[in-house]
């Protein structure tokens, strides 16, 4: 049985244009999906903490080191250019790994650099 668990995270990105003409997704800078482990097309849940929409998309290449979190298409109307959000991308896996995997989360600041990385530590997975 597989079960699906938090692979990833960009935590507190600052969404620096949305394109409501775009045919769907949210472009993500290159670098930042590297750091993350999250891959082009990959399917990723976007949570907006300053209006509590959350939605599902998929992500595509932004330019490398420009910071770009650009949510297209539909969910555009969802957010605001300045709104932070938090991406989460998931994966699916047996018990036995899920109990020693540790999610990768990046941190980032106002301007979408990371200020820390770490691979996080998931608490009471002893059972």
């Amino acid at each position: 049985m597989y079960i699906t668990l938090f692979k990833s995270k960009l935590h507190r990105a600052t969404v620096t244009d949305a394109n409501l003409n775009y045919v769907g997704s949210i472009t993500i800078d290159e670098a930042l999906l590297e750091q993350a482990d999250i891959l082009p097309g990959e399917k990723v849940q976007v949570v907006d903490v300053n209006n509590g929409q959350r939605f599902e998309t998929y992500t595509i290449v932004g330019e490398r080191g420009s910071g770009m979190i650009c949510v297209n298409g539909a969910a555009a109307r969802l957010v605001h250019t300045g709104d932070q959000v938090i991406i989460i991308a998931y994966a699916m896996m047996d018990r036995q790994e899920a109990l020693v995997f540790k999610p990768r989360v990046l941190i980032l600041d106002d301007n979408n650099q990371v200020t820390e990385l770490k691979d996080h530590e998931v608490h009471g997975q002893s059972r």
